[in-house]
């Protein structure tokens, strides 16, 4: 969408949520940054001798469309798709969508045609509105997904700051809910507090789990009404922009049980391991076995990695992707990553680290530069960084 004038203000996915509008100097930035990511889909589209694809998943959508909300239900699908050729993009909505995302979600995106769909019609029926691609060789999505997620990164300058300020924010918020916290409250009191914190900077809350004392097992502890108990553990994916912020704290109240202490220092072990072996060029398939062997090597059983997934690339996606045998994907500059160990030590406590950290070179050596960071919760230094201690009230 081409702006009216150049002294003009416009809206933009951030600027919308905020309630502001965008400067000119902003506006230029993310029609900087459009362009640079249509430049990237052309590449596959050359290589494939392809006319276009069509983009039609929540990470593609919100990374192509400088993090445009191209969602209702925060459970489904968008109710746009992105036609994205050599000369620019078509993008197909519906029609009862169309002047939001007109108003307020498309601010930078320079060559985007909005085509509105009646909303009991089809986005998928590309030719059905847009008629000059029936003759095209169009790509699916799914054809060509490792070599889109590849396009999301690395992260463009532009969107490292809008994603340290997401990351920054969210650990803010969960500094806010756990120090408010006593042993009464319970589960889905923390989860209230923390979708609270984080609708008021913005962000969705995509994930929420809260495990209390007595459902530490559990992985994924989707939050229920028992008390927290003992200790707590916290778990939250913010969406604002696109981009997803991963993060996990642990709160505790009194003094430790036997083995806790230990298992807390042995899974930030297991955790800068796998930190201090992200090299660019490598293949991400790689992390795979260092963290197999890393369980063990700290303690911990060496199936531990079979209980849960480890985490992976971050970005717009929860995890993009997440780390599994045979990903054809390379680890790069400028690359986003959530990694999480968690793992139960033989005291039977169960401990786990994540958060969001952004791979970069300084001196042209790897430097890892954790993105989820309050100054306010406690700390230790592992391997030269400092990591999320458990917050004792």
């Amino acid at each position: 969408m081409t702006p009216s004038s150049p002294a003009a203000t416009h809206p933009t996915p951030a600027a919308a949520l905020s309630g502001k509008a965008l400067t000119p100097e902003q506006f230029d930035l993310l029609a900087t940054e459009h362009a640079a990511k249509q430049a990237r889909i052309v590449e596959i589209l050359e290589r494939r001798r392809a006319d276009a694809v069509v983009l039609s998943s929540p990470a593609t959508l919100g990374w192509f469309l400088g993090g445009a909300r191209t969602h209702i239900s925060l459970a489904g699908a968008p109710i746009v798709r992105a036609l994205v050729h050599h000369g620019g993009t078509e993008l197909g909505v519906f029609s009862n969508e169309s002047e939001r995302l007109r108003a307020e979600e498309l601010g930078g995106t320079e060559g985007v045609t909005v085509h509105d769909v009646d909303w009991h019609g089809s986005l998928e029926d590309v030719a059905g509105w847009f008629p000059a691609a029936a003759g095209w060789t169009v790509l699916d999505q799914a054809e060509v997904e490792a070599e889109l997620r590849a396009a999301r990164s690395p992260l463009l300058p532009g969107e490292v700051e809008r994603y340290r300020g997401l990351c920054q924010e969210t650990a803010v918020v969960l500094t806010d809910v756990l120090t408010a916290t006593t042993a009464e409250t319970t589960e889905r009191e923390v989860a209230a507090a923390l979708a609270a914190g984080l609708v008021r900077i913005g962000a969705d809350p995509v994930v929420l789990l809260v495990s209390g004392e007595h459902r530490a097992a559990h992985r994924h502890p989707l939050p229920t009404t028992a008390p927290l108990g003992r200790r707590a553990m916290a778990v939250v994916c913010a969406r604002r922009d696109g981009l997803i912020a991963n993060a996990t704290r642990w709160v505790a109240f009194g003094e430790p049980v036997d083995g806790e202490e230990e298992a807390d220092a042995a899974i930030l072990e297991v955790e800068r391991e796998i930190l201090d072996a992200l090299r660019p060029g490598e293949p991400l398939t790689g992390m795979l076995p260092l963290i197999q062997a890393s369980y063990p090597r700290h303690g911990f059983a060496e199936d531990e990695w079979t209980r849960h997934h480890q985490g992976g690339v971050a970005g717009y996606d929860g995890r993009d992707p997440r780390l599994s045998p045979g990903l054809p994907d390379a680890i790069v500059a400028d690359q986003a990553f959530a990694w999480n160990p968690s793992a139960s030590g033989p005291d039977g406590v169960t401990a786990k680290v994540e958060d969001t950290a952004l791979l970069t070179l300084r001196d042209g050596e790897p430097f890892v530069d954790v993105l989820s960071v309050d100054p306010r919760w406690p700390a230790v230094e592992v391997g030269g960084r400092l990591r999320p201690a458990v917050l004792r009230r």
